[in-house]
């Protein structure tokens, strides 16, 4: 090997090491890599790899520059950009792996300069070198995290004009901004944060231009924990900026740069003048559907049209939410929790109306509102605990409840809450009891287990308050965690029954999918998807006695006892809220075309990214499934 090419190995290793996975990758199989490539330059607006082409036959790294991921809209007529890449990142793993056409455009939206080698020697990589293997095949919450900028950016797309996230950022600018220079000591720099009511403050240098910014969290961590003098200068502490966003950005677009970057703070230059910093803060601010805002008015309500018309605004605060880079879990959370809320104020409307009952009771909610795993598709599954004095009859309390049960769950429905299919509602007889009617029926099926009684089991299991006193349900819970935890036979029989719903994954095919029906060619993704994950979690938390009826924190909890470990529980969560990810985003684009909400996916919808994906979480489904089986040896 010549000087030069020795010269020329050692430069572009140097670069690789900085970056995951080649960091982990020892200095052979990075030889190897560097040998076997080609360096290739692109530029501005460039396309370098589009739908049309076929299987890719390169792997990228890109030394310098950026790359933006692009899909075509809707209706064909534009390409919508949808993630960027940038030095150290490398594409198109998702088609390499699944030996697929790429659906997505690739275009360097700068002059961009690549490491390029076959897809030979990607699968030799594959093979030889085991870092690159894991970051390639195992890294589920590196394409989780790039599948959710996509749904990020195409909520921020349907925003409409109107809504301030179309503002430019010229109108969100402060008229006076706030900067220091590099050599303001740290003290000064507070001094001047606390008198503006800031949360941070930006570095100048000599010609007002920006090079760093210093947050109040910054201070924390790397003056107060790193017990730096507060006399030091600025610049000793400042994170370094690099990247600017001009005025006549979008604040949709500002939202973008930082959940892509992953950075509270964006900075405004005008011609190389500072302008301004924007926070998280200042653009999440300014949703026209805020949570505080919706939850007041829902409070505020006195009538059902009036809860009718604030329930529809939780689909556009849903989507204003996953856009400002909210997860599945917290969503689905804020989902419920307004559901709660509207459900509250029914109660209280229907109260005032027809008479509030002279027994004090609890109002009980079942299924997924029980386990907070609300999306946008639900109907009602509700109860009522009620309580029974000494001398009292359960039967004549219960005629007295049953009236203004019907008009709650008739309300709801009109809210926008259907009613329960199979009359899994607090009208029902069977579901207005008192605490020995309960504890009895919950008896009957865990000592017969019969499939009805499992399947009843697999619904009511999940309840939680949602109004009314919260003590008869924790009693009712713990009286339930001791009549489980010593009947293993029951819960081998959920498992049992748990189990014989599979994950779809086909051994010829990627996916199992329905030959005929209303869906052909598609996946119930609620049944097949996240119900393997919720039912698995619900024996889990039974033979534990964990009281979270939650299916991410039960498996937390489970692994925070030992019962799991925590490396196989984060891939489940992950996975699991992956699915979720798909349902709802399917229900949004439902919603957006006003066709009725449904489960059911066709995974030809989905590109090769997100198509590994879901198998991959199908895949982590299966190995949940597998700990049942081990566990019950079935």
């Amino acid at each position: 090997m010549t000087d030069a090419n020795a010269e020329h190995l050692r430069a572009e290793i140097s670069f690789l090491i900085q970056y995951a996975p080649f960091n982990k990758m020892d200095q052979a199989e990075l030889a190897h890599l560097v040998s076997h490539s080609r360096q290739n330059h692109y530029t501005k607006n460039q396309i370098i790899r589009q739908p049309t082409d076929s299987v890719p036959s390169t792997f990228y790294i890109i030394k310098q520059g950026r790359v933006r991921g692009e899909v075509a809209s809707a209706d064909g007529a534009h390409m919508t950009p949808v993630w960027e890449l940038g030095p150290g990142e490398c594409f198109p793993i998702g088609a390499l792996l699944s030996n697929r056409p790429s659906q997505t455009q690739h275009r360097a939206i700068e002059a961009c300069e690549c490491l390029e080698v076959s897809k030979e020697e990607f699968h030799y990589l594959l093979d030889h070198s085991g870092p690159f293997r894991d970051f390639c095949t195992q890294r589920l919450s590196h394409l989780l995290t790039q599948v959710l900028r996509d749904v990020q950016a195409n909520s921020l797309a349907t925003v409409s004009d109107d809504n301030p996230l179309n503002a430019p950022l010229r109108n969100l600018l402060s008229s006076k901004p706030i900067s220091c220079t590099p050599d303001t000591p740290i003290r000064t720099a507070l001094e001047t944060i606390e008198a503006a009511h800031r949360r941070s403050i930006a570095i100048l240098d000599t010609q007002q231009h920006p090079i760093g910014i210093l947050t109040l969290r910054d201070v924390m961590v790397r003056v107060t924990l790193a017990e730096i003098d507060i006399n030091s200068p600025v610049a000793e502490v400042m994170t370094p900026l690099q990247e600017f966003l001009s005025p006549e950005n979008f604040a949709y677009e500002a939202a973008l740069f930082m959940a892509g970057k992953g950075v509270g703070h964006v900075c405004v230059v005008d011609r190389g003048r500072f302008l301004g910093l924007l926070s998280e803060r200042d653009l999440f601010s300014l949703q026209r559907v805020g949570l505080g805002t919706l939850s007041r008015a829902i409070q505020n309500s006195h009538d059902i049209a009036s809860l009718k018309r604030l329930s529809a605004q939780i689909a556009q605060f849903a989507d204003q939410m996953l856009a400002q880079g909210a997860s599945v879990s917290q969503l689905m959370r804020l989902i419920t929790t307004l559901n709660d809320l509207i459900t509250q104020q029914v109660i209280r409307i229907c109260e005032d109306t027809y008479g509030k009952p002279a027994h004090a009771y609890t109002w009980l909610a079942f299924g997924s509102e029980g386990r907070m795993e609300q999306t946008l598709k639900t109907d009602q599954d509700n109860g009522i605990l009620f309580e029974v004095q000494a001398g009292e009859n359960s039967d004549d309390i219960r005629v007295a409840f049953l009236p203004l049960a019907k008009q709650i769950n008739l309300a709801l429905a009109e809210v926008g809450f259907p009613l329960c299919p199979g009359n899994i509602m607090a009208s029902n007889p069977e579901c207005c009891l008192s605490m020995s009617e309960w504890q009895d029926r919950f008896a009957r099926w865990i000592d017969a287990g019969t499939p009805e009684h499992l399947l009843k089991a697999s619904i009511f299991f999940d309840f939680r308050p949602l109004a009314g006193a919260e003590q008869p349900v924790r009693t009712l819970r713990q009286w339930l965690h001791g009549k489980t935890t010593q009947n293993s036979r029951f819960r081998r029989q959920m498992a049992a029954t748990a189990l014989s719903n599979r994950p779809p994954l086909g051994l010829i095919r990627d996916f199992v999918t329905q030959s005929g029906g209303d869906h052909p060619n598609a996946i119930d993704l609620k049944l097949h998807g996240v119900t393997p994950f919720v039912d698995a979690a619900r024996i889990i938390a039974l033979a534990n006695s964990i009281d979270e009826t939650n299916t991410i924190e039960r498996l937390t909890q489970a692994a925070a006892c030992g019962a799991l470990r925590q490396e196989a529980v984060d891939s489940w969560i992950e996975a699991y809220q992956y699915i979720q990810l798909l349902r709802m985003r399917k229900h949004r684009q439902q919603a957006l075309n006003r066709v009725a909400l449904h489960n059911y996916l066709d995974p030809n919808e989905l590109n090769e990214l997100e198509r590994r994906i879901l198998k991959e979480a199908f895949r982590q489904a299966r190995k949940l499934q597998a700990k049942l089986a081990l566990d019950y040896q079935l």
